[in-house]
């Protein structure tokens, strides 16, 4: 057995193995609450900013608002889990989520709504992610424990998605059933679950005593650096903050954005019903890799390599999407997509999770979370400005392709560091 299944050992547990940690069930409930409440609000306030000012730029805006929060926060909250409870973190990030909600209602109410008002709201809300999905993932190996880590980051991924697939529809018949006035107000609610589940869960390193983290004052991009220098030393950390990145930078959701254009070029009837398609075959493959990961248990080991080649098999898929001009290869493709994306980035965030040293655990965290997310910020340069130049399918292709050779060299100099670790006495 080499030194890595053993040490990863623990993580790999038996089928839908964390619903049976006392408190996950609820993490896990209040999570999907909370992401779907996410992609409800989007769906309302977006409407309503379109209909009132018919402006593309607040719709660009609106992506580099949730995504560029993540690049320059991440680390800073995670640093601020090493030194204060997860769960207010996490609080902070729900009451600031209602307050966006809130506000947008008022703006609605009193028919005030001003393109600034809406660029601050949107800004908010993405800041509001990061404090809730960092410490989300600190506060989630705290109830949950090494044991279960796999079960638990994989069923959480599968939520994020269900999230996103029920959000949208959910923010539709909100809409059309109470206005969206009424909508938003009601949206507010649904964040208060977890609002008030963690005034009192006794879960996290605070609630335990367990706080030998040093006090380290949070010093933005010094804390960047200096949580890079401190996880240098950690190949399996490496490896997968460049996956992540890689993943983020080169692709990221981009080709989501620019799939009515991909609909219409490999349309089969009508380009609506292949565009509805096509985003179902991704999120469906997401799904059913999440229920077939965990029903299978220890189907594939939590390991560097095998992280690795799922992300290939993942770049793989999107090359083949970006070439191909049929909708009956197109809608394949996609669903594995889906499929490899959960698999990788699940299994990449567990061993960052396993591998994370205890009292640096938030900022390594809150740094794996700014190369997955942050970093996604560029992605719309990359495949969507590229996309304007040549063409989206070209865009992405190279993208694709790019992401595939930065993964393949990392993998190769990771066999050969396993190699060189065996044979060493």
């Amino acid at each position: 057995m080499s030194a890595e299944s053993g040490r990863f050992q623990a993580s790999e547990a038996r089928a839908f193995g964390a619903l049976g940690v006392r408190g996950y069930p609820m993490f896990l409930g209040t999570f999907l609450l909370t992401m779907m409440a996410d992609n409800v609000e989007h769906v309302i306030s977006y409407w309503v900013a379109f209909q009132k000012f018919h402006s593309p730029a607040l719709g660009g805006f609106a992506v580099v608002a949730h995504w560029v929060p993540y690049l320059l926060f991440s680390v800073a909250v995670g640093g601020l889990n090493d030194r204060i409870d997860s769960r207010r973190l996490i609080q902070i990030g729900a009451v600031m989520f209602m307050g966006v909600s809130l506000g947008w209602g008022y703006f609605f109410v009193t028919d005030s709504l001003q393109m600034w008002h809406a660029m601050v709201l949107l800004t908010l809300h993405g800041l509001a992610g990061v404090f809730w999905s960092t410490s989300s993932a600190v506060l989630l190996y705290d109830i949950v424990g090494a044991a279960q880590l796999s079960s638990a980051v994989r069923l959480n991924a599968t939520v994020r998605y269900l999230g996103t697939l029920v959000g949208p529809g959910m923010g539709s018949l909100i809409m059309l059933t109470l206005g969206p006035t009424r909508g938003i107000f009601l949206n507010a609610a649904f964040y208060l679950p977890i609002f008030l589940w963690l005034a009192w869960a006794p879960y996290g390193r605070h609630f335990k005593k367990d706080v030998a983290a040093p006090k380290r004052s949070v010093r933005g991009v010094g804390d960047i650096i200096a949580t890079a220098r401190e996880v240098r030393g950690l190949p399996t950390i490496v490896a997968m903050m460049v996956l992540a990145g890689a993943a983020s930078f080169f692709v990221g959701n981009s080709y989501q954005a620019q799939m009515p254009g991909f609909a219409h070029d490999v349309g089969h009837g009508d380009p609506g019903v292949a565009y509805t398609s096509l985003l179902g075959a991704d999120a469906a493959g997401a799904l059913l890799g999440g229920i077939l990961l965990e029903s299978r248990g220890s189907w594939m080991a939590t390991r560097t390599q095998n992280a690795l080649k799922l992300s290939l098999c993942w770049g793989a898929a999107l090359l083949g999407f970006a070439v191909t001009r049929s909708y009956w290869l197109a809608l394949p493709l996609l669903f594995l997509a889906g499929f490899f994306e959960l698999s990788f980035s699940s299994m990449a965030q567990t061993l960052v999770q396993l591998e994370a040293p205890e009292a640096s655990r938030g900022r390594v965290l809150g740094l794996f979370s700014m190369a997955s997310s942050g970093l996604r910020t560029f992605s719309g340069i990359t495949v969507g400005l590229a996309g304007s130049m040549t063409s989206i399918h070209t865009s992405l292709a190279l993208s694709a392709l790019a992401f595939l050779l930065t993964i393949a060299s990392v993998l190769a100099r990771s066999t050969l560091a396993s190699r060189a670790a065996l044979k060493s006495p």
